[in-house]
């Protein structure tokens, strides 16, 4: 089948680390981004109401022409992924598989970290998937709510920003883990912060440049794409286009273009 464009959705913002991590390693596809930024967060809502938001956004994607859906958002991805392939007919990716894979091939002494919103960690759809490929994988994971918070304000390399990562990641270092998976997409721009606190011998997995790479390899089994070369990413949000456009910078570092209001069915 021809990729003729890619689809990617978040709760909000944080998908742009997913989208940017795609961006970098796939050219010739068009992309068409959406951020639920009027329903922001999904980690407090129930199962049932991400797995209709989901279906929303993703019916939406569909709609306007995307035939592969990347779920960025983590939340999403642990309740929503499996309805989502039932329910649509094109190629759906989450989040949650590439991370949990590349953890288990990572890890050197079987104990492995995994930090979070409060609602990805309670999910427990990391460990489930970690646990999955490997039983006998020892899991700890902690939520670090106040991380994205810090991202969104451009604090990624502040005194207050080390203390906080050192209060919420020293549960992991007493677990001894060599492996850290970063469960949430606004994480990876803390990379050097939480690696600084970790320490060398503790390795990193950024689940949005593992996507990236699930998708990469589908892409490269798809025929070429007869769209017109630098065809420009589409950008859309249930709210406040001028705060995304605003925080998005912090996320890509150059200013986002083509970024529309959308009103979705609720």
């Amino acid at each position: 089948m021809v990729l003729l464009k890619l689809g990617i959705f978040d709760s909000g913002i944080g998908g742009l680390t997913v989208y940017r991590a795609i961006r970098d390693g796939i050219h010739g596809v068009p992309i068409h981004y959406l951020g639920d930024t009027a329903r922001v967060p999904y980690g407090t809502k129930s199962a049932e109401t991400v797995v209709r938001y989901s279906r929303q956004i993703a019916s939406h994607l569909v709609d306007s022409g995307a035939d592969t859906i990347v779920v960025a958002c983590n939340t999403a991805t642990a309740y929503a992924l499996e309805p989502l392939r039932d329910f649509l007919t094109v190629p759906v990716f989450g989040v949650i598989e590439p991370g949990a894979r590349a953890a288990v091939r990572t890890t050197r002494n079987g104990i492995v970290g995994v930090i979070g919103t409060r609602g990805t960690v309670l999910s427990g759809a990391y460990q489930q998937a970690i646990s999955a490929l490997d039983k006998s994988v020892k899991i700890t994971a902690v939520s670090c709510p106040l991380f994205v918070p810090l991202v969104e304000e451009g604090w990624l390399d502040e005194e207050v920003t080390y203390r906080i990562a050192g209060r919420y990641l020293k549960p992991l270092l007493e677990k001894d883990v060599d492996t850290l998976v970063l469960g949430c997409t606004h994480y990876p721009l803390l990379k050097e912060v939480i690696s600084r606190v970790m320490g060398k011998g503790v390795t990193l997995i950024d689940s949005a440049r593992e996507t990236a790479l699930d998708v990469s390899s589908h892409t490269a089994q798809s025929p070429p794409t007869p769209v017109k070369k630098n065809q420009p990413d589409h950008f859309e949000v249930t709210d406040s286009p001028s705060r995304f456009t605003e925080v998005g910078k912090i996320f890509l570092g150059r200013e986002l273009q083509d970024v529309s209001l959308v009103a979705l069915e609720h």
